[in-house]
């Protein structure tokens, strides 16, 4: 695989009760970080993994009834945290940015899409066609804010599922095959069964971190991830499929178990978002 240089940016954070994200977690509301990754591509240059949250959340959680997704889940977020400022304050104008890899479509995941007019939308086919799934409040109970969705997605969108099939490396067992996006081998989507319809990761080779695996909502920690320690099955119910998404979390639990040294990073993980201020 190429090097890509891996640049963690934190968006904000919303408060939710531990317990809902951990089955054996705290009913006390904790902090859960939104990552984004600034990956440096030798050759496509900017690509973000994600966005994060944006003032475009707010925006679109204004009205009822998507404000009971801000409500359910209270967001913190600062101006110059969105993707697209820290992009430009590390010298990477956001026009500058040629391709967005998406993991899926919760809004905490895609905000800051209108910020990056230019790219190339890499995202799953099926959690594209799952946004289009229900009313408002259907669609908000979701997670899902169609607001965020730029109107031409459509032909900006380039689907893992088209992508070029490469096995993966044996040490990513039980992980078989991944999606070459971009043909060279540099960065790997990897199919994350379970938490919505269409939830994929990325594999990449961090040029300082050596294999980096950004797992998005299969876990939202690397402890429970350490400990194979799942959400309540109301959670995996209420957003996806429990069975699938327990089935993911215990082949990243086998991962890390053979190869603890390789790099698994959640988008919601205390632990990443600590290490990414400490870096700042």
């Amino acid at each position: 695989m190429r090097e890509i240089h891996a640049i963690p940016l934190l968006t904000g954070h919303c408060r939710h009760p531990e317990c809902m994200t951990l089955r054996d977690g705290r009913w006390q509301p904790v902090a859960f970080p939104a990552l984004a990754t600034l990956l440096i591509h030798p050759d496509e240059g900017p690509v973000l993994f994600d966005t994060g949250y944006d003032p475009a959340f707010m925006a679109a959680t204004r009205p009822f009834p998507e404000r009971l997704y801000r409500w359910a889940t209270p967001v913190s977020h600062t101006p110059g945290q969105d993707a697209a400022s820290q992009c430009a304050a590390l010298g990477y104008e956001p026009t500058a940015v040629r391709h967005l890899v998406l993991s899926h479509f919760h809004g905490d995941h895609v905000a800051g899409i209108h910020a990056f007019p230019n790219a190339q939308i890499h995202c799953a086919r099926a959690g594209l066609q799952d946004v289009g799934r229900g009313g408002r409040l259907t669609s908000t109970r979701r997670g899902i804010l169609r607001a965020l969705l730029p109107a031409d997605i459509a032909a900006r969108a380039r689907f893992f599922e088209d992508a070029p099939s490469t096995p993966l490396p044996s040490w990513l067992s039980p992980f078989e095959r991944g999606a070459d996006l971009l043909g060279d081998g540099s960065l790997l989507a990897v199919e994350l069964p379970g938490h919505c319809p269409g939830h994929w990761g990325l594999l990449i080779e961090d040029a300082r971190r050596g294999p980096h695996f950004l797992v998005a909502d299969a876990a939202w920690s690397s402890d429970a991830i350490r400990r194979d320690m799942p959400p309540p099955g109301l959670t995996t119910a209420f957003l996806g499929d429990t069975g699938s998404g327990r089935k993911t979390l215990n082949a990243l639990h086998q991962v890390w178990s053979r190869s603890p040294d390789i790099r698994l990073t959640p988008s919601h993980c205390r632990e990443r978002a600590a290490e990414a201020q400490a870096e700042a």
